[in-house]
């Protein structure tokens, strides 16, 4: 799985390099591994700009501007907050030079071994947030996609991982040459 994921990563990097757009991330349950994707790749400082490790919920809040009644009444594991993480972190990074051309990607989610409440282990939302400029519909796109995942706490992280990947090549490398 790594080695796709490497893949993976290096084509979403060269794409955004090809197309001036820069990539952050907000993660919570894989807690630096989504970052770590992109930065095992040389060369992902021309397109990498960070990642805002929000693992507690008040986090969210006070570093993404995730609403803190969502979180409250909903919990950190739910489409909207991965959705609100995307963004976030797409303007948390943001810098005038960038102009609207900064990709959101955020994981949240139970990585397991068990339940956390009602939510089940191994269940994720991979958060997304693309400009409309960068959209080939210019309509932008932000969306948060449910994953099902099974297996070790380690496994549901890396899965969560190449999902967000997967997604974020999606829409940029596979949709838009």
């Amino acid at each position: 799985m790594q080695a796709s994921c490497d893949v993976t990563a290096a084509q979403v990097l060269s794409w955004c390099e090809r197309h001036g757009v820069r990539i952050a991330t907000a993660e919570s349950l894989t807690g630096g591994l989504l970052a770590d994707s992109f930065v095992r790749i040389p060369g992902a400082s021309a397109v990498f700009l960070g990642s805002a490790v929000t693992y507690d919920i008040k986090a969210k809040a006070s570093v993404l501007g995730v609403d803190a009644d969502l979180l409250k009444s909903q919990g950190a594991v739910h489409p909207e907050v991965a959705r609100s993480m995307a963004l976030g972190c797409a303007q948390l990074y943001a810098q005038p030079e960038y102009g609207n051309s900064v990709i959101g990607i955020s994981t949240t989610g139970v990585a397991g071994p068990g339940p956390d409440g009602d939510k089940p282990a191994g269940l994720v939302y991979v958060g997304l947030h693309i400009p409309k400029r960068l959209s080939s519909a210019g309509m932008g796109v932000n969306e948060a996609f449910v994953l099902h995942l099974q297996g070790s706490r380690e496994m549901v992280r890396a899965l969560a991982v190449w999902h967000a990947l997967q997604n974020v090549s999606y829409f940029t490398v596979g949709n838009q040459e």
